[in-house]
């Protein structure tokens, strides 16, 4: 297994059937990167972007993603950054240290679509409540200065 130091990036629109080494394949439609595991085990790896989920930044030359990808659930365990399509290697975790950071991960995502969640239920009580006056004609007289 050779190690792969520096990543070719290729946006498209469509991910590839056929996944080359060395290659980071990047599809802004569905928000999502794809590329084979640096340490060489020929596992393919997905990383979708979102505020819960990777950041792609991309400054006209190279990409970097961000947080570091750990592939815990491949044999290789492999554990690595990817900043100005190099390769950066971190060390390699415990389970009970991969164990914590998936229930921090967990915990992330829960709080912010908790928050989402809310905001749309703000939202839809405003509707609501917007309709109900709107029904009782409360509005209009409002905005006459009629309601006494």
């Amino acid at each position: 297994m050779k190690r792969t130091k520096i990543l070719t990036y290729r946006f498209l629109e469509y991910i590839p059937r056929d996944i080359e080494e060395g290659v980071i394949y990047i599809s802004m439609t569905f928000s999502t990167a794809i590329h084979k595991c640096c340490c060489g085990c020929g596992q393919e790896v997905v990383t979708p972007f979102g505020r819960t989920d990777w950041q792609l930044t991309f400054d006209g030359e190279s990409i970097s993603l961000d947080p570091s990808i750990g592939n815990w659930s491949f044999d290789c365990k492999s554990h690595y950054w990817i900043r100005h399509n190099k390769i950066i290697w971190a060390p390699r975790w415990s389970k009970k240290k991969i164990d914590a950071n998936r229930a921090y991960d967990k915990r992330l995502k829960d709080r912010y679509f908790m928050a989402v969640q809310e905001k749309e239920n703000r939202s839809d009580r405003k509707i609501r409540l917007a309709d109900w006056l709107a029904e009782k004609n409360i509005l209009k007289r409002l905005k006459n200065n009629s309601l006494r």
